[in-house]
């Protein structure tokens, strides 16, 4: 399937991260070298999208616009056009997802959460659109030990299509000790246009939000999700020990900063 088009939710108001986001949009903190938007928008590029839609809050669109105007800055960006559409209140994740229907129109799309950063190089999006039939919608899982699935969605496995892909049917958002599996929904997902009836008629779930995760369930429900299977871990960016862990991940994965870097955490551990 050939995807164009990513939807970023990015209006989180970055509590777990405070005071650094106070002020500035949590997607806009430096990871590295750059803001983690930015890692999320070069991952889309290297995907062949040429437009990300940015769900943000009233705050956050202007500032996050005005960094991608300056394309000239952003190597490999250019031919990427990047859009803020605002989420006027904060109702959770499948009502920012909901927030870009007019934007994605009718278009497959990719879901692609900010605080999740893969390390170049471990590519996600390309094998969603492969596992993909023609119109069905597919969600990134790995599986985790029992103790980390009160964190996450679940989905209930279906049957197995190849070593990677298997049809699913059900979901449920962050189910502890009563999961009906242990493989987990990772921050990247493929959905067709069909995505935005299900989350319309989706009452609020877990925490008393509208649950991505929830539309997932219906859409598996009806024959019309699957999942691919794989181990690429995800950077989590979203509090501040793992936005740390990120940092020394990337850091050390830059040519342009690997060998110094070491050197100076090699000295730190020495101490």
């Amino acid at each position: 399937m050939k995807v164009d088009v990513a939807l970023v939710p990015a209006a989180g108001r970055g509590t777990r991260m405070r005071p650094a986001t106070n002020a500035i949009p949590k997607a806009l903190l430096t990871v590295v070298d750059r803001p983690s938007i930015q890692w999320v928008v070069e991952e889309a590029a290297r995907a062949g999208v040429t437009e990300v839609v940015v769900v943000v809050d009233p705050d956050g669109g202007a500032i996050i616009e005005r960094h991608f105007d300056e394309s000239r800055f952003l190597p490999g960006l250019s031919g990427v056009k990047v859009r803020a559409v605002i989420q006027e209140e904060a109702k959770g994740l499948g009502h920012a997802v909901l927030a870009g229907r007019e934007a994605i129109g009718l278009r497959p799309f990719f879901v692609m959460l900010a605080d999740d950063l893969v390390r170049p190089g471990e590519e996600l999006l390309s094998h969603l659109a492969r596992a993909a039939d023609l119109d069905t919608s597919v969600v990134y899982v790995r599986r985790l030990p029992d103790g980390m699935l009160g964190a996450k969605g679940v989905v209930v496995p279906g049957s197995g299509l190849s070593d990677s892909v298997m049809e699913i049917e059900g979901a449920v958002e962050k189910p502890g000790a009563g999961a009906p599996s242990n493989y987990a929904i990772h921050g990247r997902y493929l959905f067709v246009p069909e995505v935005f009836d299900h989350l319309t008629g989706v009452a609020p779930g877990y925490g008393g939000e509208i649950q991505l995760t929830d539309a997932v369930d219906s859409l598996a429900r009806a024959g019309r999700c699957r999942a691919y299977v794989a181990d690429v871990e995800l950077l989590d960016v979203g509090n501040p020990l793992g936005y740390l862990r990120a940092n020394t991940v990337l850091g050390l994965a830059d040519p342009a900063y690997r060998d110094a870097y070491r050197s100076i955490v090699d000295d730190l551990l020495v101490e």
